[in-house]
């Protein structure tokens, strides 16, 4: 008969040839991660429509060719208005530069006529070496893109290979879950069913509910940037809806890019008001309705949790470790949560001699 520390022991190993793994596989994950959470976010629709008694495969078939369809949709809309206003910025850019230019330089000029000559000279050799090594920064991330995220062979594969492996894992996904439960170790199986149905709970509760609240961003942004008349209102509002998967980043972002624009458009100081009265609405809409209805504090997924998640997948496994953040940020939060509840009912917490 196993011990504790023996299975402990085992499942640590286990857990260490799964990291091993999905480390050396990372380039080649992107698609079965992407179908993966595409399955896991449409299922309980499946699920819905099989309580309809319709077969589960063309419950999967209509459920996978709506989202498609409105995916397409989505993107022909937003395409040609994206594009009408990249068009736009290539248009106004030369101008925008010319402002810079004429309200930096004077400013420039007189602080450098106070300083000493030796100062201005290290400041010149300073601001050359920092150019040169921001222009090589960004050669340097502009290959890594093009040679792995964005290479025309990853977007293929994404793009017919996850809709694949979409339906398979929706059409089967009932069996797996059995599958999967009849390997769990009989004498803990209770609670293991129990904190992964916490699992299930944090994690659908956090990223379907924080997925509207983008969608709800991105739109009021859009809309409102665009009605307050700012040139690329709606690219800086769909982006920071987006961005703000990660809390406070998107409205951050968005801040910062239409305030600074703003400033460079506009002459009248009430203009800029309006698009800073407008992040400032957005944010306090988000944090007193938004987040706290549809997202609630019961998911029990912090915001510096997630960024630091978001963060630090990024980081090891690119792209595919921002997918797999949140899920794995959810598991470890659960499973914290049950260790600590453990310990404080525990002799170790209460200072209580277990009995021999």
């Amino acid at each position: 008969m196993t011990t504790e520390r023996q299975q402990l022991r085992f499942w640590l190993i286990g857990l260490g040839f799964l990291v091993v793994a999905l480390w050396l596989l990372s380039n080649i994950l992107l698609p079965f991660v992407a179908g993966m959470a595409i399955a896991y976010l449409l299922d309980p629709l499946v699920d819905r429509l099989e309580a309809l008694r319709l077969p589960r495969w063309a419950g999967t078939t209509l459920v996978l060719l709506f989202f498609l369809l409105m995916l397409v949709l989505f993107v022909l809309l937003l395409v040609p208005l994206v594009q009408g206003q990249v068009t736009h910025l290539v248009e106004v850019l030369p101008q925008y530069a010319t402002v810079v230019r004429e309200r930096t330089l004077p400013a420039l000029d007189r602080l450098l006529h106070r300083l000493p000559p030796a100062d201005v000279e290290r400041l010149r050799a300073a601001a050359g070496n920092y150019a040169g090594d921001m222009a090589g920064w960004i050669a340097t991330l502009v290959t890594r893109i093009l040679s792995s995220g964005l290479a025309i062979f990853d977007v293929l594969t994404l793009v017919f290979i996850t809709p694949v492996v979409a339906f398979y894992l929706m059409r089967d996904w009932d069996v797996m879950v059995a599958k999967v439960d009849s390997w769990l170790p009989r004498r803990n199986i209770a609670t293991i069913r129990e904190q992964a149905r916490e699992v299930d709970a944090t994690l659908s509760g956090f990223v379907r509910g924080q997925a509207t609240v983008c969608v709800v961003l991105g739109l009021f942004y859009a809309l409102a940037l665009s009605a307050a008349g700012l040139d690329f209102g709606l690219v800086i509002g769909l982006v920071s809806g987006l961005l703000s998967f990660v809390p406070y980043v998107g409205t951050l972002f968005g801040f910062v890019a239409s305030t600074g624009l703003a400033l460079l458009q506009f002459d009248e100081f009430w203009r800029v008001g309006l698009v800073v009265g407008i992040f400032l609405f957005g944010q306090a809409i988000e944090g007193n309705v938004l987040t706290p209805k549809l997202v609630g504090d019961k998911v029990g997924l912090h915001a510096v949790w997630v960024m630091f998640a978001l963060l630090a997948g990024g980081s090891l496994f690119g792209f595919v470790g921002v997918l797999l953040a949140v899920p794995v940020a959810a598991v470890i939060g659960v499973l914290t949560r049950f260790a600590l509840g453990r310990y404080l009912s525990s002799g170790y917490y209460q200072g209580q001699t277990p009995e021999p």
